[in-house]
């Protein structure tokens, strides 16, 4: 079990504050492991496990608890007196008006509330109903290159290739892994998110009468798979619908626009908007979608579908979020910035490429920065040793070399 050093410490940053901190993130990405990672860690600081009160709602046994009032009843019941009490409610969406119980806890002396969901569409609008700056998001995504080489004691190229097929997802890097093992596992968190988690996204709608029940598993999959095979292309509500029309499927905008929302919200996908670099204004057309996970890409497409460039892209933009960037498309003119990442009021450009070796592609990446006059970090990354190096304040770093530091 790798520890996960990087989200372990943001919630020892807001440890003892009086906010709730939720964890989301798609299923299986070690959400349940990083809570008690850090139920260890305060064992460690000399917390008694009396003040710990600790509830994973996908375990059979707290079936009962799946009432809110029951809930309420446990928890009170083993709150400490005049010490601070840690409670960890994993899974928590699936508890019907789990907010009511939150919120009268929250308004309690010495608790400490942690939360964690795999679904952004109950939690966000229950909780934002109710606890509107009062809690703090944690966004958790499957493992980094740098955690999966440390899992696997591996930092070589061959690993870096496994990593791209399989993915990040902890269980998947842990177990001896075979093709027919890895999608098999794949298959089941893919179809669990699809179906369970979306249909309970619309078995308690929550106010927002616009949303449109997700009823067509079918669709939902193929709407997927399209999004899949045109990872880091522009992508558009119209343009899906299009490509569902032509394959026969004649269905309105608004729908697909609901069916792609439920993917994004049950952490599937992750859409990018495109950023005017001159106009300095967000492009609303034509955003950027990235899978959560490589493997998952990889079970949902055929094999003729990979794609190596495409899967770097997708890489690098996850290892973007990891550090904490706000990141777009970048449109500069007529040339195109694959990430604006932006932290803090500083920005870097980057530009993802598996291969800078030849002439032509040496050019085609380079100019888009070239162009740009302000003094930014300009970043190229690619799988090849040979063009590292500093062309004109313009850095070009190996992809792996980057991911590892």
């Amino acid at each position: 079990m790798v520890t996960r050093m990087k989200y372990l410490q943001k919630l020892l940053d807001w440890k003892d504050e009086k906010v709730i901190k939720v964890i989301t993130g798609i299923r299986r990405c070690g959400k349940s492991t990083l809570l008690l990672q850090y139920q260890e860690h305060l064992k460690e600081q000399g917390i008694d496990d009396s003040q710990i009160i600790s509830v994973n709602f996908e375990d059979l046994q707290y079936e009962e608890l799946l009432d809110y009032k029951t809930l309420y009843d446990y928890i009170q019941k083993r709150l400490c007196k005049d010490k601070m009490t840690y409670i960890f409610l994993d899974e928590i969406q699936k508890v019907d008006s789990f907010e009511k119980v939150v919120d009268s806890l929250h308004i309690k002396e010495h608790t400490d509330i942690y939360l964690t969901g795999s679904n952004a569409y109950m939690l966000s609008s229950d909780l934002a109903t109710l606890l509107t700056g009062r809690y703090v998001e944690l966004s958790m995504l499957p493992l980094s290159f740098k955690e999966y080489a440390q899992l696997t004691n591996d930092t070589s190229e061959h690993a870096f290739s496994d990593y791209m097929r399989y993915g990040g997802l902890p269980y998947v890097a842990a177990m001896d892994k075979t093709d027919e093992k890895a999608d098999m596992y794949l298959e089941g968190i893919y179809n669990t998110v699809i179906v369970r988690d979306i249909e309970e996204r619309q078995s308690r709608p929550k106010g927002n009468s616009s949303k449109r029940k997700i009823n067509d598993i079918s669709l939902l999959k193929t709407i997927a798979k399209y999004l899949s095979s045109v990872v880091g292309s522009p992508v558009s509500v119209k343009s899906v619908t299009d490509y569902l029309s032509s394959n026969g499927r004649k269905i309105s905008a608004n729908t697909v626009d609901d069916y792609m929302d439920a993917l994004a919200e049950a952490f599937i996908f992750y859409p990018v908007e495109r950023f005017d670099l001159v106009g300095k204004q967000i492009l609303k057309s034509n955003k950027k979608w990235y899978i959560v996970d490589t493997g998952l890409r990889n079970y949902i497409l055929p094999r003729r579908h990979y794609d190596l460039g495409f899967t770097l892209e997708n890489i690098v933009y996850l290892e973007l979020l990891r550090r904490r960037y706000r990141v777009n498309i970048g449109k500069y003119e007529n040339t195109e910035i694959d990430f604006v990442a932006q932290k803090q009021g500083e920005i870097t450009y980057f530009q993802v490429t598996a291969d800078m070796t030849s002439e032509e592609t040496f050019q085609r990446e380079m100019r888009p920065f070239t162009n740009i006059r302000d003094n930014y970090p300009k970043i190229v990354l690619t799988l090849d040793h040979f063009s590292s190096g500093n062309y004109d304040g313009i850095q070009v770093v190996n992809v792996m070399d980057w991911l590892l530091d």
